[in-house]
């Protein structure tokens, strides 16, 4: 890792919303879920630390996303519960959910994204959008892959439109890599949203701390075909057959689920 820059951020007051993927799922280093962090808690950190190193006070922070939550109730509820800390910088990545249905309506998400970055903008706050993932090389995702690469189209556009940042998921090279994938093959591992929170510094126009942030891992020998038909097995059993029940019965991961940082707070 490099120094960090001398670049100081102008942010004084960061609000992360969205769904799992903001929440930090599956980044829990100590193996105990009350501990995950997630790329937003990250850039909250990296962000609060160079301003501190520059003798300014330490960032706040609230995360308001909640897992399972699709773009709209993002929209809805998390907006305006942002607004009312009075940030100057906020995160909305959402819409991950929603794709992963058939028949999600692209251009009506990209509607009612655009009317919540407006909303935003309109209040003075500096938002940071996030594309969706490439899902070139997942078997099962991939059929999303349309949609996604025509929403992030036109989430470029919106961000041209409102002088919005981006952090450009799609173009990660190291997140092509299932090692930067958690189990249930939906979500980040520790070192995936590491290396997204440098994508979010370089989205927000800022110097990563590690210059190799997006260096694709060293490749790997090819994985047996009877360890291949094993692994796709089991994650059958323990992560696609529980996500497709919930989805029958309409309920979501996340209901009954509070915010796991819902007040502006230093981050030390």
């Amino acid at each position: 890792m490099s120094d960090v820059p001398e670049e100081i951020p102008r942010w004084s007051r960061y609000v992360a919303i969205g769904d799992s993927f903001t929440e930090g799922l599956w980044d829990d280093p100590d193996g105990r879920e009350a501990a995950q962090r997630g790329w937003a808690d990250l850039l909250a950190s990296h962000l609060s630390a160079r301003r501190s190193a520059a003798g300014e006070p330490p960032l706040e922070y609230a995360n308001l996303a909640i897992r399972g939550r699709l773009l709209r109730p993002i929209l809805v509820e998390q907006v305006p519960a942002a607004l009312a800390l009075k940030p100057d910088l906020v995160s909305l990545v959402g819409g991950g959910n929603d794709l992963l249905r058939p028949g999600a309506d692209v251009d009506r998400m990209a509607r009612n994204l655009e009317a919540g970055v407006l909303r935003l903008r309109k209040a003075g706050v500096d938002v940071l959008l996030g594309t969706g993932v490439d899902a070139a090389d997942s078997p099962l995702v991939r059929a999303t892959r349309s949609r996604v690469g025509i929403y992030n189209a036109l989430i470029w556009s919106m961000a041209r439109r409102h002088g919005a940042y981006v952090v450009d998921l799609w173009g990660m090279r190291s997140l092509r890599d299932w090692r930067m994938w958690a189990e249930d093959r939906i979500h980040l591992t520790t070192d995936g949203h590491a290396r997204v929170a440098q994508g979010a510094l370089v989205g927000l126009g800022l110097t990563p701390d590690d210059p190799a942030w997006d260096d694709p891992l060293t490749p790997l020998p090819p994985t047996p075909r009877m360890q291949k038909a094993r692994e796709d097995a089991a994650w059958v059993r323990e992560h696609l057959y529980p996500w497709a029940t919930r989805r029958l019965r309409g309920t979501s991961s996340g209901d009954d689920r509070a915010p796991k940082r819902p007040e502006l707070s230093p981050v030390e």
